[in-house]
């Protein structure tokens, strides 16, 4: 572990003050030197992330707690003896806000949670567009510019990934969530703010993301990497799994929509692009099968049609 390195927390309520210039300065050098930060006063009521929290912990002891048991017996991960390199130790279901909803087909939710979480998922929402044309102002693009990019012609795809990362017993023989990058645009995660687990690789070493009450942690995907012509970066990151605690993670994906047109902002680019450009859909075809694995081989075969064609999906990812 990296010492003395101090994780971007952003205070997003001095945008409003006499300190915004300084403010967008360490958006700006998050995203160009980290890919992760972590807002506070954000603006998303406390209340309703209190209620989302505990109704989450609850949802999962009363209707998936059983079945990730079963599912570990299943897979003879109930007795780890070696370390297991294929499987994340976490039980996950999928929310799709946008381009159209699921939240009333996902089983055995109260209509409690179903609507506080149609409540959260619009200011997320909210939230996802109005870091958009943040990021816009610092790299020097039209306000709106991101947020056109993604619309396609049907609009962006927005979802949200609900997480348990139970109690393991051997945590230094599986990884609650493999190490990765986000396939798409923005990420904005509210994590638990008692059981850590979520790590970043920043310069060889691996980082914790700090547990904070309230917070957003926001970090960017492959897409924005390519658009911002490799200014802002997409970070591997991890979730390791805990002896003690089961941690709670409602993270949330605002995408390109699938039919996107992807490529490398004109004004970003000075000379020739190492990044390609594609429609979203065929990149996310492709990261399918390669989702725990480096991010720059994606993008050279995204450069090469017949390369990509030719590649085995391996593993399932979220596409909401």
């Amino acid at each position: 572990m990296e010492k003395n390195i101090k994780f971007p927390v952003i205070d997003l309520s001095k945008l409003n003050g006499e300190e915004r210039d300084q403010t967008m300065a360490l958006i700006d050098h998050a995203c160009q030197n980290w890919g992760f930060f972590e807002l506070v006063n954000h603006g998303l009521p406390y209340d309703l992330m209190v209620n989302i929290e505990r109704m989450t912990k609850e949802h999962y002891k009363k209707h998936m707690e059983q079945k990730f048991k079963e599912m570990l017996r299943s897979k003879g991960l109930d007795t780890l003896e070696t370390e297991v390199q294929d499987v994340d130790w976490e039980s996950t279901f999928y929310l799709r806000h946008l381009p159209q909803s699921n939240l009333y087909d996902i089983p055995d939710m109260s209509n409690e949670y179903r609507l506080a979480m149609k409540d959260f998922g619009k200011m997320v929402e909210n939230l996802a567009e109005e870091l958009l044309d943040l990021l816009c102002e610092n790299l020097g693009l039209e306000k709106g510019y991101l947020k056109k990019v993604f619309h396609g012609t049907t609009g962006p795809t927005f979802g949200t990934k609900v997480s348990n990362y139970p109690p393991c017993p051997k945590p230094e023989m599986i990884k609650g969530l493999r190490a990765h990058t986000d396939a798409g645009g923005l990420i904005l995660l509210f994590q638990d703010d008692k059981v850590s687990g979520l790590q970043l690789l920043k310069d060889g070493d691996w980082v914790d993301v700090p547990p904070l009450k309230h917070s957003i942690v926001i970090n960017l995907g492959d897409q924005l990497e390519v658009i911002t012509n490799g200014k802002y970066k997409s970070v591997m990151h991890r979730v390791m799994t805990q002896k003690e605690g089961n941690r709670m993670s409602i993270a949330s994906f605002y995408n390109p929509g699938s039919d996107a047109e992807i490529s490398p902002a004109t004004s970003l680019v000075e000379k020739d692009s190492k990044y390609p450009s594609f429609v979203f859909d065929d990149y996310m075809k492709l990261y399918a099968g390669l989702k725990f694995q480096a991010k720059e081989p994606r993008f050279e075969a995204m450069k090469n049609a017949e390369a990509a064609t030719n590649l085995n999906p391996i593993a399932a990812v979220e596409t909401f």
